[in-house]
This record gives C-alpha cells, structure tokens and sequence, in this order.
C-alpha cells in the first residue's frame, strides 16, 4: 500500500473542492431555471384566468340578449308554432 502523504491527500482534496464547486454551479442554474419556470407558470395562470373572466363576462351578456329576446317575442306575441 502506497504511502499516504500530506501532498496526496491535498491534491486529493482539491479535486473534491472543485467537484464541490461545480456541483454549487449547478445547483444555483437549476434554481435560476426553477425561478423562471415559477414566474412563467403564474404569468399562463394569470392569462388563462383573465380568459375565463372574458368569457364570463361574454356569458353574461348572451343570456341578457337570451332574457330580452325572451320578452320581446312575448310581447310581439311569437311562439315556434307561428313560425313554423
């Protein structure tokens, strides 16, 4: 067994440090990465939540238009049989 001398384990050492540094690297991009998909993941939340107020809004309207033609073929007297 080869001796183990003081200037082998510091090279032995550095070599883990700079493991270690390259790990830390890419530990602190996937948390960059993480971070931006977070930040896109609430801007698609907020547009598709947007779209859905539009639409609720759009609903509402419809069935207005619904209730007021409801009432004016009411009161002009139309029924699906005249039509017919």
């Amino acid at each position: 067994m080869p001796d183990v001398t003081a200037e082998l384990m510091f090279e032995v050492l550095k070599s883990i440090q700079a493991r270690l540094a390259q790990v830390d690297g890419k530990i602190d991009e996937m948390k960059q990465e993480m971070s931006a998909l977070r930040i896109s993941q609430n801007a698609a939340r907020q547009e598709i939540t947007s779209v859905f107020q539009e639409i609720s809004g759009i609903h509402a309207t419809l069935v207005r238009h619904e209730g007021r033609l409801d009432r004016i073929e009411q009161r002009l007297e139309l029924s699906e049989a005249t039509v017919r």
